[in-house]
């Protein structure tokens, strides 16, 4: 069995106002080091060799500060969008490049997290599993939220939930998932897709879908606010490493 990855780098990070004006979000620095750089080294160290890494917004400056993977341990394959694909359109249009692959993890680009890829696949392929999501826990109203069996099976997946309230902890995607090469055969081509609103939402009840809660050290960086949470937190040695 082969898993490959992808990690979704294509987007503009206009929440982040003037710090991502001439500097692609995945390219932020943190402690010396691209945002995304630390996502490479955890694939790397759970023996993913070959990543795809879709591009669009600055796509020249990722592709020169990345290279080809050499410095991470990876083979970088990259993936340029004329126009943004979204997170499912991103995978559909890199089925060529996933031929040999059995599983695919794809990952938010302003993710910085420290989890056991290497569990969460064994977790997937045990499960039999269409796709396995990371997933956590909010207290406030998220993007998306999910709802789980006692076995981890996502029965129910609703993004962006119009008049929807929560007064206790809901289940959240995280941005990382392992998904079969054959469900992804199954998307649309061609075309803007998001996985949550296209994917996940209308087809939990007709997949394998499970949820696998987060172990250790997550964080989006979806502000300004928690790419200074970030570097103080990898400063401090929180993120396993």
């Amino acid at each position: 069995m082969t898993l490959k990855a992808l990690v979704l780098c294509a987007g503009r990070g206009t929440r982040l106002g003037g710090l991502t004006r001439d500097c692609p979000k995945p390219l932020l620095p943190i402690e010396g080091k691209p945002l995304v750089g630390y996502t490479l080294d955890l694939l790397a160290r759970h023996g993913v060799t070959d990543v795809a890494v879709n591009v669009h917004f600055l796509a020249d400056k990722v592709e020169v500060e990345l290279g080809d993977g050499s410095r991470y341990g990876l083979r970088i394959h990259y993936e340029r969008e004329d126009k943004l694909l979204g997170t499912a359109g991103a995978a559909a249009n890199l089925l060529d490049y996933f031929a040999d692959a059995s599983d695919i993890v794809i990952i938010y680009g302003d993710l910085v997290f420290d989890e056991d890829l290497t569990a969460l696949y064994q977790r997937h392929r045990a499960n039999q599993a269409d796709a396995t999501l990371l997933v956590h826990q909010r207290t406030t109203r998220s993007n998306s939220t999910i709802d789980m069996d006692d076995t981890g099976r996502i029965v129910r997946f609703r993004e962006r939930p119009a008049g929807w309230s929560t007064t206790g902890p809901v289940w959240v995607n995280s941005g990382c998932q392992i998904l079969q090469r054959e469900l992804i055969e199954r998307f649309p081509s061609k075309r803007p897709l998001d996985l949550p609103r296209d994917i996940y939402m209308p087809m939990a009840a007709d997949l394998r879908l499970f949820g696998a809660p987060v172990e250790g050290y997550r964080i989006a960086i979806d502000s300004a606010e928690r790419y200074q949470q970030a570097i103080r937190d990898v400063k401090a040695g929180k993120l396993r490493v």
